[in-house]
This record gives C-alpha cells, sequence and structure tokens, in this order.
C-alpha cells in the first residue's frame, strides 16, 4: 500500500474517503463499527440488516450528528442471500464506484442446548454466521479491485489501487465451545474457517481477511428482554455472568462494550493493519488467556 490516499496517517482520518459495508448495523456491536468508521472518515457506509423495519434513520441521524461528512445508508437486504449479496455489490459500485470494506456483524446465538437445537436452528446459524462471510469472500474482492478518480461527494478520495479489507465478527465461540450452546460453537468455528480458507483464496488481489472474536460484551440486554433461544441476539447478555465472576475470570475484570470492539474494526479496515490477513483477534478482555477452562460467557 504506496499510495498516499491510503495513508493510515493522514490528518484527515485513517479510512478517508473508504466505501464500506457492515452487516448486523443496527445490533449493537454494528453500530459501534458504523461511528468508528465513520470517526476516521469513511465517505460511505451502507449500513444493513436484514429487515426494512429496522431504525436505519436513528443509525444515520445519530452518526452525522457527530460525522457529518459521511454519508449512511440503511440498506436492507437478506445477508444469506446471493442475489441480494450481488445486487448490493452493484449499487455501491454505480453509485460510489469504490468498495473498501466489508464487515459481516450480523452473527446468530442459537439455541442454549442441543435438546433444544432443531436441524432449522442450525442451519440459520450457519446461514448468519459463515453463509454471510462466505458470499462477502466470495463478490466483494472483484469490487474491491476497481479503481476511481476522486469523486464530487463529501470526504472524496481518489482510489488508485486495488484495496479491500474484510472483517468477520465472530465470537470465542470460534476456537472452543461451551460458550453458550452447539449451534453457535459450530457456526462460530465455521465463521473462522471462512477467513482461514480466504487466505489464499485471496492472494494477489490485494484483498485481506481477519476475524475479530468478541467475548463478553456488554451489548445493553437484560434477562427480562433477552430470548433465551438465541434466535434473536448476536451475543449473549453479559448479566448472565455475575460482577463477581467477571472479576474472577476477566483478565480486565469487565465485560467489553461494543465500541471496544468497533476499534478493533476501525483497526482491520485501516493500513494499521496492512500486514495482518487470516488472523483472529481475541477480544474477550485476556478470559481465554487466563483461564481456557472457564466458560467466559
Amino acid at each position: 500500500m504506496d499510495s498516499e490516499h491510503f495513508s493510515p496517517y493522514r490528518a484527515d482520518g485513517k479510512l478517508y474517503g473508504f466505501v464500506c459495508v457492515v452487516t448486523g448495523a443496527t445490533q449493537p456491536v454494528g453500530r459501534a463499527i458504523v461511528a468508528e468508521l465513520a470517526a476516521h472518515g469513511a465517505a460511505c457506509i451502507y449500513a444493513c440488516s436484514s429487515t426494512p423495519d429496522e431504525p436505519y434513520a436513528q443509525l444515520a441521524e445519530d452518526v452525522n450528528k457527530r460525522f457529518p461528512n459521511t454519508k449512511v445508508i440503511g440498506y436492507p437486504y437478506r445477508i444469506t442471500s446471493e442475489e441480494d449479496t450481488l445486487s448490493l455489490i452493484d449499487d455501491v459500485l454505480n453509485s460510489w464506484g469504490r468498495l473498501d470494506v466489508w464487515i459481516t456483524s450480523s452473527g446468530l446465538l442459537g439455541p442454549p442446548s442441543i435438546a433444544e437445537t432443531s436441524p432449522a436452528d442450525l442451519r440459520k446459524c450457519f446461514e448468519a454466521n459463515s453463509m454471510a462471510p462466505f458470499f462477502a469472500l466470495k463478490y466483494a474482492p472483484p469490487a474491491m479491485a476497481k479503481t476511481t478518480p476522486k469523486g464530487n461527494y463529501p470526504n472524496a478520495a481518489p482510489k488508485d489501487q486495488a484495496y479491500g479489507s474484510i472483517i468477520v465478527v465472530g465470537s470465542v465461540a470460534s476456537t472452543y465451545g461451551g460458550c453458550w450452546g452447539p449451534c453457535f460453537t459450530m457456526s462460530s468455528h465455521a465463521a473462522l474457517g471462512v477467513v482461514r480458507a480466504g487466505v489464499a483464496v485471496l492472494k494477489g488481489t490485494g484483498v485481506r481477511i481477519n476475524c475479530i472474536s468478541p467475548g463478553q460484551i456488554d451489548v445493553g440486554v437484560d434477562l427480562k428482554g433477552f430470548d433465551m433461544r438465541g434466535m434473536s441476539s448476536q451475543l449473549p447478555p453479559s448479566s448472565l455472568q455475575s460482577e463477581e465472576a467477571q472479576k474472577s475470570h476477566i483478565g480486565l475484570e469487565r465485560a467489553g462494550l461494543p465500541q471496544e470492539v468497533g476499534r478493533v474494526a476501525g483497526f482491520l479496515a485501516s493500513g494499521f493493519s496492512s500486514y495482518i490477513t487470516g488472523a483472529n483477534l481475541i477480544v474477550d478482555g485476556g478470559a481465554s488467556v487466563m483461564n481456557p477452562l472457564t466458560v467466559p460467557i
């Protein structure tokens, strides 16, 4: 990455001019990622979710209050649909002429036990957790290879070389079991498999692919409002583990925050991580290192 337009040290932001896609953008972690990309100068962020009635307008308003030059586009599409994925990429290229970052943060927790897990539940988790990254790996890189002159819009910058970063937001369940239920573990392992397979696939393209594996993250959900079947949540509520247990089992003695996952995504999206691909960045406050036999979630 020799181009000045991709320098992470540029004064107007390490992501200045970037056009990004974020799936699961209306979930707590996804919202934090959108805000992080905007904070570092992204020109446009497609904030994607699976249904048209998500609070896209509120998300865009919240981000633009702080970062008015970043265009946030609420975009409902089925993350497990090949056709919808291709349509999204066409929209991005027709509107902006470039694609730089694709972040899948649309995971699904699934049921907490195998007795409660139906084959249909398992299929849904594999689709959400690993099919969405697969489509990103298969279809985003050709779009990321396209170059374009400077556009006529806020935060515009020319793209004079192939560049791309695919980021899969998974879970610590990508490397060991016992975090929630078998469905979550199996599909999270598959998501990391997409990342590891992607390194060879992307050779020579200028595109990198990496995984973020959060541990216990406080997504602001209490047990009263939580669907224990896990079919509408990305991560379990941190309140499942007591404050005393957190202090005992987590190196930093607390649950993480969505914005702390967002900062890692911003790093992986930027040139600061230019020699990192195929990595799995564990964001769990040290829980898995401190005591691997303790269930951290």
